[in-house]
């Protein structure tokens, strides 16, 4: 390697060439002079690397922890999960149907988690998906957004309808989901629960009846109390909830009942969290 004084000489016979277009041949005078220069220079350069250095390492200290990048072929396990080598990965901002849930589509149930599912499959194929992301979800699954030959996986399952965007972490694809919802394409051409709320039923129901004591409701309420909440859902559906039961309380309600044949008339349903 070239010392620094080589380094020195180089660049001024260079600026020299491409500077004025001339060559020149430095004399003795002009060495002393430049090995001075090139002494004051090298200080300074040494000086201002030493800065560089030192603010980069500042910056690194002050920054996050750097994203886990995972890659490789993908086991979907649903509509918003995978697996790569052993690692599930779950698609941030997204919600799809959990693999059992079904939806109604013209009066009739359909398995739309798998067929949220089969989506995310087709879309992959047998190609390789890097995801990557900086944090981990309280099952241990990296939250990453996911990519296929610079294709977003996470907004193209909204995009196309089969996955919705999850508020509650991100607002990234909700102009994904409204344009998909507006067309009625995927899940959007039926009607369906929110698979947020679908896991929270499911939940319950697994941990059983909530036993609280209440006297059953009378035809009409006592001191023509009305206490049946009546409330529209983020899906546009209609429901309403008897006191004593999961979520009365803190349901705000749109419209109150005296009965439960006053609500269904006016086109509510019960709420399936029992």
């Amino acid at each position: 390697m070239s010392s620094p004084r080589h380094l020195v000489r180089s660049d001024l016979v260079w600026h020299a060439l491409h500077g004025s277009g001339e060559c020149f041949v430095p004399s003795q005078s002009h060495h002393r002079a430049s090995r001075s220069r090139s002494s004051a220079s090298l200080f300074r350069h040494r000086r201002s690397r030493f800065a560089v250095v030192a603010a980069v390492a500042l910056t690194l200290a002050a920054s996050p922890a750097a994203a886990t990048t995972v890659f490789g072929q993908a086991k979907v396990v649903d509509g918003d999960t995978l697996e790569i080598a052993g690692k599930r990965i779950r698609l941030f901002g997204i919600d799809a149907p959990e693999a059992t849930q079904t939806c109604d589509r013209q009066g009739e149930k359909w398995a739309c988690g798998q067929a949220s599912a089969e989506r995310l499959h087709t879309l992959i194929g047998e190609s390789t998906v890097t995801c990557s992301g900086d944090e981990i979800d309280q099952y241990g699954r990296l939250v990453a957004v996911c990519t296929l030959v610079g294709v977003d996986l996470n907004q193209a399952m909204v995009a196309d309808g089969w996955a919705t965007a999850f508020r509650r972490y991100s607002e990234v694809y909700v102009p994904d989901e409204t344009r998909a919802r507006a067309a009625k394409l995927g899940l959007w051409s039926s009607n369906f629960e929110l698979p947020e709320d679908y896991r929270a039923e499911e939940r319950q129901r697994a941990a059983g009846p909530v036993r609280v004591a209440r006297a059953p409701l009378a035809t009409t309420a006592p001191s023509g109390a009305c206490l049946i909440k009546g409330n529209r859902n983020r899906r546009g559906e209609w429901i309403y909830h008897l006191p004593g039961t999961p979520y009365y309380a803190e349901t705000r309600a749109e419209e109150m009942f005296c009965t439960e044949a006053q609500a269904q008339a006016a086109g509510y349903r019960p709420s399936r969290a029992q």
